[in-house]
């Protein structure tokens, strides 16, 4: 991190950063933003407005070049300098139930439900019509969530259809209707019994397909102008015009788009939107690659249009089953599906705030008269700090023992809605134009981001030479059978068994060996930890599993797939 002269960062004994200013022999919680790094100059152009000369690169920019900003331009300078390595290991991203998968031999094929025919376009592409519904599609019924055809709609619920053909359904008795099929939300109800996440792709596959709209989606799209190119069509599109057949093509490059194109376009777009320029998303935290909303994008005065058209974007991304390159956070994916967040969701996404808030869960304050923190907090944005009280009169209510679970509470709400609370609603309300937002609920988190970061095959040969253990050794018993563990599960497993000890379901492009921690480079590590009558703990700041001595094979087993289906990190116990 770039700081001016004669400033040091430091930690203090909670592990919180501050600043020492040794000109002036000070120090502060906030970095001095007034000085520019070397080599930027400030300017007014001629209608009075503030800009900023970068002579290294000669070029300029609007926003004040922080060590924050600096930071998020270095990375992602890193990235795009990378973006054809990226794009071949993107290339071989998949889904659980598409892998392999190939058209059905039509030898092979069963029937298809009453009233589906199976067509070939000009181009040789197998699509299917649905004469009932008067909708085309390119998913196979038959790989859908066939069952539902067959299932009886319930009493004086009855199937009707648009001008534009779009399936919705009347109740009778209530006099209302919806545009969710009722017997799927019947399946939904049950979806305890059936967890498989194949099987939730189907059900999602199923209303995708039925709320379908006729016709096509041609996009013609400049490289040079990807994103100014792109936003300018999807955002004059009605929504449901998003949801037609997508051909796409990138002028004077002559292809078929048989996927392959609207692949890349998904995957150079969601890199683009990371551009500093834009100022809209920033790194997670400078040692990981999730994005999260920036604060500072009101900056940029279209910056909610913008944050619309992003969540139209990620909506088509899931919609046209393709997958995008840069996934958010799972706190942003959490907020997505309407959960609480809580202090564990901080410790990926903000370790040193997460510490603090730590420490005063585990530490009893009446012994602590000289913390005189308040129910307030400060918050720094283009270089202006403002005063925040938690509650009303927040400033005048001292953090005490009693009350100490409503502040954790209240301060773990601000710092996941802090100056990005508008920005977040434009992204949900341009995603659930194209997808409502009730669609994804049969989702948890972590398989949200599976179905919009698709999953990777997995070296595990590489995960094994890079990995380094704590109170274990490579020939412990535990050791041989979780290695055993990984080889056995399916390549979803993997994944989530990835995502439930490092935070997330990829891995580098380095591989192994380039895994970050909140620290830097940190590998990942098993830790023996507590006795085996306990599930196992992750810790992702340090991409750390706390494994228990467990004496049986099928005990580990057990607990380890019952710790990545159904926890969340650390301290599930």
């Amino acid at each position: 991190m770039w700081l001016p002269a004669g400033w040091e960062i430091r930690l203090d004994n909670r592990g919180r950063p501050y600043y020492i200013d040794h000109n002036r022999r000070r120090t502060t919680w906030l970095l001095d933003q007034t000085v520019l790094p070397p080599g930027w100059e400030e300017r007014v152009d001629n209608r009075g407005r503030i800009y900023f000369v970068d002579h290294n690169t000669r070029t300029t920019t609007w926003i004040r070049p922080t060590a924050i900003h600096l930071s998020n331009v270095a990375q992602w300078q890193s990235q795009y300098a990378r973006s054809n390595s990226m794009f071949n290991q993107f290339e071989h991203r998949f889904l659980p139930q598409t892998e392999n998968n190939s058209q059905l031999n039509d030898s092979n094929e069963e029937p298809l439900p009453e009233g589906w025919q199976r067509m070939l376009d000009n181009q040789g592409r197998p699509y299917f019509i649905n004469h009932l519904s008067k909708t085309t599609q390119w998913e196979d019924p038959r790989q859908m969530n066939s069952s539902l055809f067959e299932t009886p709609l319930p009493d004086g619920v009855e199937m009707c259809h648009t001008k534009e053909g779009q399936i919705y359904f009347l109740d009778r008795n209530t006099n209302t209707k919806t545009f969710h099929d009722p017997r799927l939300e019947c399946n939904i109800a049950n979806v305890k019994c059936k967890r498989s996440l194949p099987y939730k792709i189907r059900q999602f596959r199923y209303l995708c397909s039925t709320n379908a709209t006729n016709g096509q989606l041609k996009l013609t799209i400049r490289r040079d102008r990807l994103f100014n190119d792109s936003f300018n069509h999807i955002i004059q599109f009605q929504s449901s015009e998003l949801r037609r057949r997508l051909y796409l093509s990138f002028k004077h490059e002559e292809a078929l788009d048989y996927g392959g194109v609207a692949r890349e376009w998904f995957f150079r777009l969601s890199h683009e939107v990371l551009n500093p320029m834009y100022c809209l998303f920033e790194y997670a935290n400078k040692n990981n690659y999730y994005l999260q909303i920036n604060p500072a994008s009101s900056i940029n005065p279209d910056h909610l249009i913008y944050f619309g058209f992003i969540g139209r974007f990620v909506a088509m991304a899931l919609y046209h089953e393709k997958f995008i390159d840069n996934g958010f956070s799972l706190p942003f994916y959490k907020r997505m599906l309407g959960k609480t967040l809580t202090i564990n969701d901080l410790e990926s996404l903000d370790p040193e705030f997460y510490n603090s808030l730590l420490w005063i869960k585990d530490n009893n304050l009446d012994e602590n008269d000289d913390l005189e923190l308040y129910f307030n907090t400060t918050f720094e944005l283009l270089g202006k700090v403002e005063n925040i009280e938690l509650k009303p009169d927040g400033n005048d209510i001292k953090l005490t023992e009693d009350n100490k679970a409503e502040y954790l509470e209240l301060m773990t709400k601000w710092r996941f809605t802090r100056g990005v609370e508008d920005q977040t609603k434009a992204f949900l309300h341009g995603f659930n134009e194209v997808v409502p937002l009730q669609w994804i609920q049969i989702f948890d988190e972590r398989e949200l981001e599976l179905l919009l970061c698709g999953i990777s095959k997995i070296d595990i040969v590489d995960w094994e030479r890079n990995t380094i253990y704590k109170h274990y050794t490579q020939s412990s018993k535990q050791i041989q059978w979780f290695w055993q563990f990984v080889r056995e599960i399916t390549d979803e497993q993997r994944a989530r068994l990835l995502q439930f000890v490092t935070g997330t379901c990829r891995v580098p492009i380095g591989g192994f060996a380039e895994l970050l921690g909140s620290n830097g480079p940190q590998k990942f590590c098993i830790e023996k930890y507590g006795k085996d009558n306990i599930l196992p703990r992750s810790h992702t700041c340090f991409n750390r599993l706390d494994l228990p001595p467990y004496k049986k094979y099928e005990i580990l087993k057990e607990k380890l797939l019952f710790a990545i289906e159904e926890c969340e990190g650390f301290g599930q116990e």
